[in-house]
This record gives structure tokens, C-alpha cells and sequence, in this order.
């Protein structure tokens, strides 16, 4: 019926307006979820939990290397054993 508005281009407009709305509201969530985390992200807790000591990593003393073959070496003890066949 070429005498009739065509409604598509309308409903079109609505949905992109309302995708336009969500996304500076998800923004903001997702925003604030990114501060929670930081905010919780704590490394000398995260070093206590994996080593079991009280050690701060102020008191650690300096070294020379990266430190990833030892912290390799600390997540082979921390794996499951694996079961020989």
C-alpha cells in the first residue's frame, strides 16, 4: 500500500535510540564493575594466599631476575599431581 507511512524506519530509529540509551547506562556498569575489581586486587593478600606466609613484598629482598622461573616453579607445587598410566 504505497499511500501508507512506511512504520520500519520509525521502529528503526526507536531501537537504535534505545540501544543509545542502554549503552551509556551498561557503560557506567561496566565502569564501575572495573573499580570493584581494582579496588579488591590487593597483591600483598594475593602473596600471602599463594605462599601462606606473612611476608610483605616490601620486606622481600631485591633481586636480579623477573622472578618467573620460581613462580613457575610455585604453581607446579600448587597443580594437582598428575597420575602416571
Amino acid at each position: 500500500m504505497p499511500d501508507q507511512p512506511n512504520p520500519e524506519p520509525e521502529h528503526l530509529r526507536q531501537w537504535v535510540d534505545t540501544w543509545r540509551r542502554a549503552g551509556v547506562k551498561l557503560e557506567e556498569i561496566r565502569r564501575r564493575e572495573i573499580q570493584a575489581l581494582v579496588t579488591l586486587a590487593d597483591t600483598q593478600e594475593a602473596i600471602r594466599q599463594l605462599f601462606g606466609t606473612g611476608k610483605s613484598i616490601d620486606k622481600l629482598p631485591q633481586r636480579n631476575t623477573s622472578g618467573l622461573v620460581e613462580q613457575q616453579a610455585w604453581f607446579a607445587r600448587l597443580r594437582p599431581k598428575e597420575t602416571t598410566r
